[in-house]
């Protein structure tokens, strides 16, 4: 595949052309709510195509969608539905890329739907890491389509790509250039944190920079802590400098959410907003910035910024606060926590701790290494001796 700078250049023009092509590849509910949020945008030179195995049933998703935007006044894009397409069939998923030529593509997929991960891993061994193989086991698949169908899309990835992304990179693969949700579902939550704090109304004024991997979106917002790692952290309003306790910030992200799929409104939500940072970024000439896991195919969350550098279009880790050297080290202390010591030329390796933590809650063992070429295996040994033992008769 092209450079990222090279793709967005690409998406550029057909942005000025008035025609740009989003696929959405899984219709669940992540792929649901983003459909939705992009018919909002009541945009006639946006085209969506929605990609999976049964087009009947995501048929009945798109009529509903299309139903409810226009009784907004919102739907003015142009929906096309590509069914047969079975993401462990390479062949299928280039066929529908090479079809369409979409200027994004959203991953939506999931190797084991209908089951939020954590429900079984937060109790058990208070990480996410252990699931990794599950999520890139599709992620390979439609990246090698991208390849093979020499696709000009800018691809954003949807299930732990603080991982997931590195992975693909450190095994020469094609990779997903950003990751959607984690780092970003908690920025929001600080910044009402913070505006509290701060007496204003006016939380849109509010900003921060900000870097953490996986663990630290998942501790804080569940528990309103750290575990004793200090992350990069600084408080904005209106542009200025606020000096403001972090513990007391963190403590109150600590807010109510549901536990079932209306969740992935903010994973939606996430891939919205890159689409549309990149779009604005084009339309406006005005830089923008979103926080995202995996991007460049780093381990971890960074803050990054879309916009014109050098007169070209391009997105970059934003240093402008905090060094890579400092984000880099909270964000490898954050995922070391989430069980991944580290992913490096195509393996991925599990901390001891995460290793002990499974074989004492699920009496398995699982291994210290997993290299690119026995994800399906690792993947389907989680499946069996995890996943089913903990959810049959459940369902």
């Amino acid at each position: 595949m092209k450079s990222l700078k090279e793709r967005l250049a690409i998406v550029e023009k057909h942005v000025k052309e008035q025609n740009v092509k989003v696929m959405i590849i899984g219709l669940g509910s992540v792929g649901a709510y983003l459909l939705d949020y992009l018919l909002s945008m009541n945009d006639p030179t946006l085209g969506i195509v929605v990609v999976g195995r049964d087009s009947a049933k995501m048929q009945t998703k798109v009529n509903i969608a299309r139903v409810a935007g226009l009784i907004r006044g919102v739907n003015k894009s142009k929906i096309e539905v590509e069914g047969d397409v079975n993401l462990e069939d390479i062949d299928s998923i280039e066929r529908a890329i090479a079809k369409h030529k979409p200027d994004f593509i959203v991953n939506s997929s999931r190797a084991y739907p209908g089951l939020k991960y954590g429900s079984i891993s937060w109790s058990n061994v208070r990480a996410y890491g252990i699931w990794s193989p599950l999520a890139i086991r599709f992620t390979k698949n439609v990246m090698e389509a991208c390849e093979r169908a020499a696709a000009d899309a800018v691809v954003i990835n949807t299930s732990y790509s603080d991982a997931v992304i590195p992975w693909l990179k450190s095994a020469g693969k094609a990779y997903p250039d950003f990751g959607s949700g984690n780092l970003n579902h908690l920025v929001p939550r600080m910044k009402f944190a913070i505006a509290q704090m701060l007496g204003v109304g006016d939380f849109w004024n509010v900003d921060v920079m900000f870097a953490a991997g996986h663990f630290h979106d998942v501790c804080i917002s569940k528990e309103g802590q750290t575990e004793g790692i200090n992350l990069p952290l600084k408080i904005y309003y209106k542009g200025e400098e606020k000096q403001l306790s972090h513990e007391a910030i963190f403590a109150a992200c600590k807010i109510p959410m549901p536990v079932d799929q209306t969740r992935n409104m903010m994973n939606a939500s996430s891939n919205y907003q890159i689409i549309s940072a990149v779009i604005s970024a084009i339309r406006t000439g005005k830089n923008q910035r979103v926080f995202t896991p995996g991007f460049a195919g780093e381990l971890g969350g960074y803050p990054v910024t879309v916009g014109y550098f050098d007169g070209a279009l391009d997105a970059r880790i934003d240093e402008s606060v905090f060094s890579y050297e400092v984000m880099n080290k909270a964000n490898r202390a954050s995922m070391a926590l989430d069980g991944v010591e580290d992913v490096t030329d195509g393996t991925l390796i599990y901390t001891d701790g995460l290793i002990a933590k499974a074989q004492k809650a699920f009496g398995v063992t699982l291994p210290k290494h997993v290299p690119f070429a026995k994800i399906e295996e690792t993947a389907k040994f989680i499946i069996e001796e995890i996943i089913l033992p903990q959810t049959e008769g459940k369902n």
